[in-house]
């Protein structure tokens, strides 16, 4: 039997560093790439991505939009992106942001999250705002097949504080609430849980000014805005404090703009990586 996901994370992270890279095919980054925008130049960039990455970084984490535009054969290759990725040993998620309810939010969980499926991964992030309960099936699914999802919590898009910042009669926010359903579903883990949070590296004092506890979660926290987009060691204590050790970075600018060569990125993946043990003083 497989260990749980959280496990599987942490060890990840210890073995090749404290990285997400992002496989984020839009049309811009193809033509940069010198490929046609249609399935044979997105399974070119996609392929090449996992033979430079999926042996180096820990977390490759493809955007499913990205593949979904192209139909049917997109899908295909995002199936032949997770299994070569995960058979190379990254740990994959699926970033697909699936959330509804009931029988439909179980369906999204045996899609993804069931390892018989095609395109079993090894975590999906959800998105929480028909209700943290929503996700529950998702939840069951990802427990029973030691399985991870992330629930996104606190975003850096400017308008994600209309939602993620409002508070209920209580004085709670909602991502608070958010983060205090994650936090009892991770209450048997002593490291890294199963359910983790996206919370943007960027957020500023949003944490504190909402009274939020990440450590106490014990999810590892997908944090994109790491390099590129400008949170370094001081935004990071900032944002994460006693949290830190388990911060994810996420970035895909700073590596996949120095495709297509696989040893440009193998560089920029290892120079990546560097620079998040930096900040993270992992």
């Amino acid at each position: 039997m497989i260990a749980p996901f959280g496990v599987r994370l942490r060890n990840a992270m210890r073995k090749r560093g404290p990285l997400c890279v992002g496989i984020d095919p839009h049309a811009e980054l193809l033509a940069a790439w010198g490929l046609t925008d249609d399935v044979a130049g997105l399974e070119r960039f996609a392929m090449t991505c996992v033979e430079a990455l999926a042996g180096e970084v820990a977390v490759l984490k493809p955007q499913s939009a990205f593949f979904e535009r192209h139909g049917s054969g997109g899908i295909a290759v995002l199936e032949r992106v997770v299994q070569e990725a995960r058979q190379a040993g990254a740990v994959v998620i699926t970033d697909a942001k699936r959330g509804d309810i009931g029988s439909t939010m179980t369906a999204y969980a045996q899609a993804y999250l069931d390892q018989s499926s095609p395109l079993a991964t090894d975590a999906l992030t959800v998105s929480p705002y028909l209700g943290y309960e929503s996700l529950r099936p998702a939840l069951e699914v990802a427990a029973a097949q030691r399985a991870g999802v992330f629930v996104l919590a606190l975003t850096s898009n400017p308008d994600g504080a209309q939602v993620q910042h409002a508070r209920s009669a209580d004085g709670a926010s909602v991502a608070a609430a958010i983060v205090a359903g994650v936090a009892r579903d991770n209450q048997d883990s002593n490291d890294l849980g199963d359910v983790g949070l996206v919370v943007g590296a960027t957020i500023g004092d949003a944490v504190a000014e909402l009274g939020i506890d990440l450590a106490a979660s014990h999810a590892p926290l997908l944090a994109p805005g790491i390099g590129a987009q400008g949170a370094g060691a001081a935004e990071l204590e900032r944002v994460f404090g006693a949290a830190r050790g388990n911060v994810l970075p996420s970035s895909s600018r700073e590596v996949l703009g120095a495709g297509p060569s696989v040893t440009a990125l193998r560089d920029a993946a290892a120079r990546t990586v560097d620079s998040c043990r930096a900040v993270l003083h992992a």
